[in-house]
C-alpha cells in the first residue's frame, strides 16, 4: 500500500515539475515578446496618428 502511494507522490511531483518549467519559460518568452513589440511602438512612436 505505501510502495503504490509513494509511486504516485513521485510521479505528480514530476509533472507538477515540468508543468512548472513550461508555464515559467513561457511567462519569461511572452515577456520578451512583449518588451520588443513595445519598443517596437516606441522606435515609429511620430508615424502614429490618433
Amino acid at each position: 500500500m505505501n510502495e503504490k502511494l509513494y509511486k504516485a507522490v513521485g510521479s505528480v511531483g514530476a509533472a507538477n515539475l515540468a508543468i512548472g518549467i513550461c508555464v515559467l519559460i513561457g511567462g519569461i518568452v511572452s515577456g520578451i515578446l512583449l518588451i520588443v513589440n513595445g519598443g517596437r511602438l516606441l522606435k515609429h512612436r511620430s508615424q502614429i496618428t490618433f
